[in-house]
């Protein structure tokens, strides 16, 4: 039976959510062990602040879901407990079970009132504290160490970060994250990290520094520096641009998952020949965490440019640049079918350029073909 007010991801699953946060996994790892996007994975945490919620329990005197649905009928239950739960849900002649249970279940979430809300001598404190920058930290040490708001009067750390983050405490304003130096929006579990998870490690990754020099000197075509192209409504083309050349190829994909881009970039520069396939250097995305296959699939060495550097890769940030002429920022790209990318790429290909003396990218390689 469904079940009101909790839609999405069923209960257990949304433990589950929390159980895995818990444990250090990151929301990436999250969203693919239940198979849900990360924004609902995010949205389950954002609901509590990033803070673990244990999974709710009933007394072992409450009625379940089951015997509520036998209430109509012969149950062997005391008279008063039967009698009490009909009260509540509407009386016998309005009693639905499914109603029954989900308002016993939101009822049993009573959190008490934490000290903050007691106390308006402590959260002016502590409001005054944060404005001035201090950390939750150093505000539960001073109160416990100098007692400024009087003696025996302090607070834990972890319940002003909770006040933060769960705004239904109404206890402080969210105006006041701003002030803490993370910057997240969640409270982040002490196990969480990415260091060392799928999410952030591309199997058997070259780093760009172990790429050859003569790459870095662009002394012959063939060396290609690749990205993604983002539209609006998470649609993207992958973008590659030859270093020497600075010839364009663009890319027609329906995902930006790792099987999408491999065949999409495998199938695109298999057009080229042989000796003007040496390498392809991309950034760190897990797109091309498959990049072995398309090693297999085009005779490319991939390597991978360091994280947030997108100087690495210049000449494919500059060419994306001059890409936003035909492809605006906020605009989507589903549209684009890969005739429309290859005229795009033609036009671009076959104007002149001032770091080429301006001639042309296509003139360039065609002079290197022949």
């Amino acid at each position: 039976m469904a079940k009101i007010g909790r839609p999405g991801l069923p209960k257990e699953q949304r433990q589950l959510v929390w159980d895995l946060w818990k444990s250090g996994s990151s929301i990436s790892a999250i969203s693919r062990e239940v198979g849900a996007p990360p924004g609902s994975v995010f949205t389950i945490l954002e609901q509590n602040g990033g803070f673990y919620s244990l999974a709710q329990k009933r007394r072992a005197s409450h009625l379940t879901e089951g015997e509520r649905e036998e209430i109509s009928r012969r149950l062997g239950r005391d008279a008063s407990v039967i009698s009490r739960e009909i009260s509540r849900n509407k009386g016998a002649s309005k009693y639905l079970a499914g109603d029954a249970d989900d308002r016993a279940y939101r009822l049993a979430r009573r959190p008490k009132p934490c000290k903050l809300a007691l106390n308006s001598d402590l959260r002016d404190y502590v409001d005054q504290q944060l404005r001035e920058d201090w950390s939750p930290e150093q505000i539960a040490a001073t109160l416990k160490k100098c007692s400024p708001v009087g003696k025996g009067v302090h607070v834990s750390h972890e319940t002003i970060y909770k006040s933060l983050f769960i705004q239904s405490r109404g206890v402080l304003g969210k105006d006041l994250q701003q002030h803490l130096r993370s910057g997240r929006p969640i409270r982040r579990n002490v196990h969480n990290t990415t260091t060392k998870q799928w999410r952030s490690q591309i199997p058997d990754a070259v780093s760009i520094h172990d790429r050859p020099k003569s790459v870095d000197q662009r002394r012959r075509a063939g060396n290609w520096e690749g990205d993604f192209l983002l539209g609006r409504g998470l649609t993207q083309i992958a973008t590659i641009v030859d270093r020497k050349t600075r010839m364009t190829l663009l890319v027609q994909l329906d995902g930006r998952d790792m099987h999408t881009v491999t065949e999409g970039i495998s199938r695109e520069m298999n057009k080229l020949p042989n000796h003007l396939r040496a390498s392809l250097t991309w950034d760190r995305g897990m797109e091309l965490a498959d990049h072995k296959n398309i090693t297999t699939n085009t005779g490319l060495k991939i390597y991978f440019a360091d994280p947030r550097s997108p100087w690495q890769r210049g000449t494919n940030e500059n060419t994306n640049r001059l890409l936003r002429q035909y492809m605006p920022k906020g605009v989507s790209m589903k549209h684009l079918t890969q005739d429309d990318l290859d005229a795009i790429a033609d036009k671009l290909n076959n104007r002149p350029r001032k770091v080429l003396d301006y001639d042309t990218p296509a003139n360039k390689l065609r002079a290197l073909l022949h």
